[in-house]
């Protein structure tokens, strides 16, 4: 009669029951049921039975005491039965016998005492109601058919054998009350039959409605659990991690139990996709993140994709050295993949991890801090060569309040004039002419407290400042150095960010064009050290400024592993060799170092500049070594634009003394 409740969206499948079965399970369901209808309705037909003594007095006195006694001895012996019964937990088959083994003895004890009466008139019609009582009685029980059926019949054929033996009663009246009482047994088998056909369709439309709920229930956690999936990964989405980051958060605020933040990203993943493509790359996210969820678990820790490529792990510690050892094991365990990642600059060829690892602390006020801790932690990890863990360090200015309060700073920095340029030139190390200087910026704080570029200018990556910074650097100085000829080129940091953002080599053009200046008399430097992705967008870009004539430096080569990369992919105007590599050439090796470098350069056509040249002897070096131009505090310090003066492009009585030499 049931059949298989089936939802397109949710896959589950049902077995159709046959009609035994479901009977079965009817019974089975119904058994607890039955067993308390049974003991209420035995009660309440012993209560019944036992108050119709007092029709007993009215009807035929001269033997209500032993009717009485008699219904007193049934009707208790019949209940103390049936609580035993349900002590040694019978079944509820057992419990509906007895009951109607005891509305039969209950009708047979009363007869047998009630026919000594000598009121025979009145007796002849008390019989016939106690039939039909002993009868209707059924109906307090939920008897199954059958026996219900058999009950009754007893009782109809004790009361027919009375009548029979009943001599006072004329036949006529006999066989009136026959057919009265047997019209009563066809009505009270016939509701009792109605009455378990209903109880079974109640039970058949309570068993649809709960495999109904079943199935919604189900539907509604595969919902939830699909609202809580990464599509991907199977680990957790990030509506799923930000429940169990706030479950954490009032452990933490209502018990103490501190708890670590580690996010992880792939390294150089968008690299990856380009290259070996995206199907790939779904690859190496599936497999990275079945990975983690492995190092996860050893730990006991939550994990789950937190977007793109980048994962998140929530652990509860007791000591900061647990949310370590779960950050080294996830970079070690990746790394251990051997997952080929070929078109890495930076060394590595494999797929490895970079991790930040922030840890609660007392000053942690806000679950949204740890988080963004744990994130400036990662981009410390990523600017730290990748491949490795870093955990926030309050302490640390890159890290701590002051961070913040610079990243606060650098929103209003332009507004208030809080940042500034230095020039610090650059000479031509045959001719000592001024060819140039580059563009350094300086910050301060409101109070007039300068700010290290070392400490702002991460900050200005990592916000998104150096944006709006960048361009405000390319547009004073081609305003101060370039449209007033103090110097013939001037150099530009650019970052990332920069080349990245749309309509960048736009705004040059327009720049330059404003100022009524060439390109080439503007150079952006690119630093090696910096993790620059060439895609499409960076290569156009530089492709777009070279056709503007704008010249394009490599900025600290020899720092980082894309240097080379670099050269055979760009066409660079000028190659800056970082300030180390003179420092070394206080040694032998050093100075073959430093002379395989040059030699490396000269053969790819390129100028060569040196930084730091400090002392009149790195001076004649780089004189003897054939260098082009050089940079450092011997040439000349960083000063701001108006003190260069109107110098044109003539050698200065300085840099004369360093061609001499």
């Amino acid at each position: 009669m049931m059949h298989v409740l089936t939802d397109t969206s949710v896959p589950t499948v049902r077995p159709t029951l046959s009609t035994e079965q479901m009977r079965s399970l009817y019974r089975q369901e119904s058994e607890d049921v039955r067993k308390r209808t049974t003991r209420h309705g035995l009660w309440v037909a012993v209560f019944s039975y036992i108050a119709y003594s007092g029709t007993d007095y009215l009807f035929i006195p001269d033997v209500a005491s032993n009717t009485i006694a008699g219904r007193l001895i049934v009707g208790i012996t019949a209940l103390c039965v049936l609580e035993l019964l349900l002590r040694l937990k019978v079944s509820a088959d057992a419990l509906d016998l007895w009951a109607a083994l005891s509305v039969l003895a209950g009708y047979v004890v009363w007869l047998v005492t009630a026919n000594m009466t000598g009121a025979l008139d009145a007796f002849s019609y008390y019989m016939a109601f106690g039939a039909i009582f002993m009868m209707s009685v059924n109906l307090f029980f939920s008897f199954r058919f059958p026996l219900a059926l058999a009950s009754s019949a007893t009782n109809l054929l004790i009361f027919i054998g009375a009548l029979y033996l009943f001599e006072p009663m004329l036949l006529l009246h006999k066989l009136i009350l026959g057919a009265f009482c047997i019209s009563c047994f066809i009505f009270t088998s016939y509701v009792n039959l109605q009455l378990n056909r209903e109880r079974y369709k109640v039970f058949l439309n309570a068993y649809e409605a709960r495999l109904q709920q079943e199935a919604a229930d189900e539907r509604g956690k595969a919902l939830l659990e699909l609202s809580h999936t990464d599509s991907l990964t199977g680990l957790e989405n990030r509506r799923a991690i930000d429940q169990q980051l706030r479950l954490h958060w009032q452990d933490w605020q209502g018990r103490d139990q501190c708890f670590s933040v580690l996010l992880v990203d792939v390294d150089f993943f968008k690299r990856y996709n380009d290259f070996y493509g995206h199907q790939e790359g779904d690859r190496c996210l599936i497999a990275v993140s079945k990975r983690l969820a492995e190092i996860a678990a050893s730990h006991g820790a939550v994990i789950g994709r937190y977007g793109g490529e980048e994962f998140i792990l929530i652990l509860r510690i007791d000591n900061a050295d647990q949310s370590i050892r779960l950050a080294e094991d996830l970079c070690a365990a990746v790394h251990a993949m051997a997952w080929p990642h070929t078109c890495r600059r930076d060394g590595t060829s494999v797929v490895t991890v970079s991790v930040g690892v922030s840890n609660t602390r007392a000053q942690t006020k806000q679950l949204e801090k740890i988080i963004h801790e744990a994130d400036r932690a990662l981009y410390a990890a990523k600017a730290n060569g990748r491949n490795c863990l870093k955990v926030f360090d309050p302490e640390d200015p890159q890290h701590g309040d002051e961070s913040e309060n610079i990243a606060a700073i650098l929103r209003i920095a332009l507004e208030q004039r809080l940042v500034s340029l230095v020039y610090q030139p650059i000479r031509n190390v045959q001719t000592g002419a001024l060819d140039g200087a580059e563009a350094l910026m300086r910050m301060k704080m409101p109070d007039g407290t300068s700010i290290m570029p070392g400490t702002f200018i991460p900050v200005a990556e990592r916000t998104g400042a150096i944006i709006e910074l960048g361009r405000w650097a390319i547009r004073t100085v081609c305003k101060e150095m370039l449209a007033t000829n103090k110097v013939k080129v001037a150099s530009v940091n650019v970052s990332p960010s920069e080349l990245k953002m749309p309509g960048f080599s736009t705004y040059v053009a327009a720049t330059l064009a404003e100022y009524g200046l060439v390109g080439t008399r503007l150079a952006f430097e690119i630093t090696e050290g910096v993790e620059l992705d060439v895609d499409t967008d960076v290569v156009r870009c530089i492709s777009e400024l070279k056709r503007l004539g704008v010249q394009i430096w490599l900025d600290d080569f020899g720092t980082g592993f894309a240097g080379l990369s670099w050269l055979r992919m760009i066409e660079f105007d000028t190659v800056k060799i970082d300030r180390s590599f003179l420092h070394d050439c206080e040694t032998e090796r050093g100075r073959r170092m430093m002379r395989d470098i040059i030699s490396l350069l000269r053969h790819r056509g390129l100028r060569i500049l040196v930084e730091g040249v400090e002392t009149a002897e790195q001076g004649t070096l780089m004189h003897r070594y054939g260098i082009d131009q050089i940079q450092g505090y011997h040439v000349g310090r960083p000063e701001p634009a108006r003190r260069f003066g109107n110098l044109g492009w003539l050698p200065s009585p300085a840099a004369a003394g360093l061609s001499s030499a």
